[in-house]
């Protein structure tokens, strides 16, 4: 499972997305939140994702998602912490903007 909790202000009528896809060996998912339409106007306070079931492989946050031929504009490293489930702000780096997040994790592996 994939639950995305968050804390916000401001913003009108915003449009946001939620995928989860699992590969064809069912080893790995992604889950993704976003804004279709780029920037989010959204002043974030706080946010965390965090998956059961499986560990983060991969993990990166957005202060503006790709639209219109421009690239997704990465957060800063220090702004964000990834631990084996979570992705989530980090108190007093983060900038309170988020228009994109995206996880890859590893389900367990069963060895026979």
């Amino acid at each position: 499972t994939c639950t995305f909790t968050y804390s916000a202000q401001g913003g009108t009528n915003e449009q946001w997305q939620m995928n989860i896809g699992v590969s064809e060996d069912s080893q790995l998912f992604s889950c993704s939140v976003w804004r279709p339409q780029g920037k989010s106007y959204l002043f974030f306070t706080q946010f965390k994702a965090e998956v059961k079931g499986a560990k983060i492989e991969y993990a990166m946050a957005y202060s503006q998602a790709a639209v219109g031929g421009q690239s997704d504009v990465p957060l800063k490293q220090e702004e964000f912490e990834i631990t084996e489930t979570t992705v989530s702000h980090r108190e007093g780096k983060f900038r309170f903007e988020l228009s994109k997040l995206m996880i890859v994790a590893k389900t367990p592996r069963d060895e026979l």
